[in-house]
């Protein structure tokens, strides 16, 4: 079984890299924000789990152990195969749907592709027992806290960078600085200054 992979990026596809090890090419299937941090020739890490079926032979990768292991808790939970848990992770990142199923949130759940109510009723019954009492990382910006309904938006904003790769703290600065400003500002708004400043713009 292969569990990590240590290699550099020789290839991006639509939904998978081709890692480079030592001469060996392995081509997994990742969530969105690994692709989008990666490009040809970058050192990479991934956590891996290889899903064996009668006519299938895949290889998944991840960026951290936290995303793999909601993978496979997400793999054991009926009706949820490879291709749904991705999508979940590509959607929301574990932070996110770890914190949607402690709460039951279903609308959230349902806006992923092929996740329907079923799906994610099954998702919230069968797993959010393992996840209630977790910290999500939730922080206050200006003493608003991520938890209050105001802070919607702003909550929704920091966890679609988390979706896409960013770390936690890098994340919390940035929307602070967002913020600055002040000004009643959409999510999408939020993530398209965030997303400048992290690029250095």
């Amino acid at each position: 079984m292969i569990g990590m992979l240590r290699g550099t990026v020789w290839e991006i596809q639509s939904e998978r890299l081709i890692i480079d090890v030592h001469g060996t090419g392995y081509l997994l299937t990742v969530p969105q924000g690994l692709l989008a941090k990666a490009y040809p020739g970058l050192e990479l890490v991934v956590y891996t789990h290889v899903v064996m079926r009668e006519d299938d032979l895949s290889l998944y990768g991840f960026s951290s152990l936290e995303e793999k292991q909601l993978f496979l808790q997400m793999l054991g939970v009926t009706g949820i195969g490879p291709k749904a848990a991705i999508s979940l992770l590509s959607t929301f990142g574990a932070v996110q749907i770890e914190s949607a199923i402690a709460s039951e949130n279903l609308n959230l759940l349902t806006k992923v592709p092929g996740i329907g109510k079923k799906t994610a009723q099954r998702l919230i019954l069968e797993l959010k027992e393992k996840f209630k009492g977790s910290n999500f990382g939730s922080f206050s910006i200006e003493g608003r806290s991520l938890s209050e309904p105001s802070s919607l938006a702003l909550s929704e904003a920091y966890q679609t960078l988390l979706a896409l790769g960013f770390g936690i703290d890098e994340s919390k600065q940035v929307l602070s600085q967002v913020l600055k400003d002040g000004g009643d500002l959409t999510t999408e708004i939020q993530v398209k200054k965030a997303l400048r400043l992290l690029a250095g713009g």
